[in-house]
């Protein structure tokens, strides 16, 4: 007869769940962002609402869903030392945000996807020559790759650039220098502080251009922007969580499935059917933002040790 204790040390150990929570909470957040693009779309073509509307009350809806920090910590998020850099930050993002929703009303969704790619390039750039990073010939030629697949995205050879494209890779510029306040931010400002600024300064900017695009939403356009302005909360907050659970480098190769989320969403809701350049494109921008993020991982690891 076999001993408990030896049957006990046979048993194959019991498969760890939890890790595989933040790849879990990773695609959660790209599915999420997919399904907000997919609905600005479907709001600003089909219900016929202008996208900085739609903007405006997609910061209102993540505003009264963080004001429930209020009853959880106090007034303590809302004090900062450093409130000339928040509202920078969220100027950057405000004039982000709005050509974004203007960009993704009247580009594929797939394409939309995929050079929003380009934001950690323009990231790295900026870390090198705003705040001094050393940035090496690796993540160097790792950029220069990332912008041919830009290239790749928008044929310069087949003709004028969409108008489209260049809001995005705008979009992206800006939000890049919106990432760059935010490290220096970290240094002084809680996680907390940084999200509860971004809503308190983005809801009034972005009100601003709205202004004068202005309809009062019916109630069905109202549902879809609640729907909008959720899943948006829900994506950045999958997201953050997804980040300080596992290292971003084990994380990134999941945010490719914003690609294949677009493409899915742009075909089943719109017939939109992505080009070879996209995906070829698209792929060579997310491979070498992967590389850059593994690189900058492996070598904070080494400053660690």
């Amino acid at each position: 007869m076999t001993e408990p204790s030896e049957t006990t040390e046979r048993m194959p150990a019991a498969v760890d769940l939890r890790r595989f929570r933040p790849m879990a909470l990773m695609l959660l957040s790209t599915a999420s962002f997919a399904c907000m693009h997919g609905a600005i779309r479907h709001v600003s073509q089909d219900l016929l609402m202008h996208p900085f509307e739609i903007a405006f009350f997609r910061n209102l809806v993540a505003l009264l869903l963080l004001s429930s920090l209020v009853f959880r910590y106090g007034l303590e998020p809302f004090r900062t030392s450093r409130p000339g850099l928040q509202f920078a930050r969220g100027g950057l993002n405000a004039v982000a945000m709005l050509m974004f929703f203007y960009a993704v009303s009247i580009t594929p969704l797939a394409e939309v996807a995929a050079l929003s790619f380009t934001a950690p390039l323009f990231a790295t750039v900026l870390a090198a020559f705003v705040l001094g990073e050393v940035v090496r010939l690796r993540r160097w030629t790792a950029v220069a790759v990332g912008f041919l697949g830009t290239l790749i995205v928008l044929q310069p050879g087949a003709g004028a650039f969409s108008s489209g494209a260049l809001l995005i890779i705008g979009s992206s510029s800006l939000w890049a220098s919106a990432l760059i306040i935010i490290k220096v931010l970290s240094r002084t400002e809680s996680s907390v502080t940084i999200t509860a600024y971004m809503a308190i300064v983005l809801t009034p900017l972005t009100f601003i251009p709205a202004y004068f695009v202005w309809q009062w939403p019916t109630t069905e356009q109202l549902l879809w922007l609640i729907a909008i302005g959720s899943l948006g909360t829900v994506a950045q907050t999958t997201m953050a969580q997804a980040m300080k659970e596992a290292d971003a480098s084990a994380l990134f190769p999941f945010d490719f499935t914003r690609l294949i989320w677009g493409a899915v969403i742009g075909y089943l809701a719109f017939s939109e059917i992505p080009g070879l350049n996209t995906w070829v494109g698209g792929s060579v921008i997310f491979a070498s933002t992967a590389y850059i993020a593994w690189r900058e991982s492996k070598l904070k690891s080494g400053e660690t040790r």
